[in-house]
């Protein structure tokens, strides 16, 4: 499994869990007309990638806007 794919699973499985629309591609906004995150499920997305992947952007003091942004962090060039 490739590195992107395994980041993509695992925001996929939390927007599961959050009950949110998990069709997401590089180019979707993580906040307001995007996914709509809030601070809360911003952390809780945090966790996860922590857990997962072993390190986070959030923690690591970026701020994604995007899913790309996130797979990018992780030294992942969105197709």
């Amino acid at each position: 499994m490739e590195q992107s794919d395994r980041i993509l699973g695992t925001i996929k499985t939390f927007l599961k869990h959050q009950k949110k629309e998990d069709s997401v591609e590089l180019g979707t906004a993580l906040f307001a007309d995007g996914i709509g995150l809030d601070s809360l499920q911003t952390a809780e997305l945090s966790v996860m990638l922590e857990d997962e992947l072993g390190r986070d952007p959030f923690s690591a003091g970026q701020f994604p806007q995007t899913v790309g942004e996130i797979v990018e962090f992780y030294g992942e060039k969105p197709a």
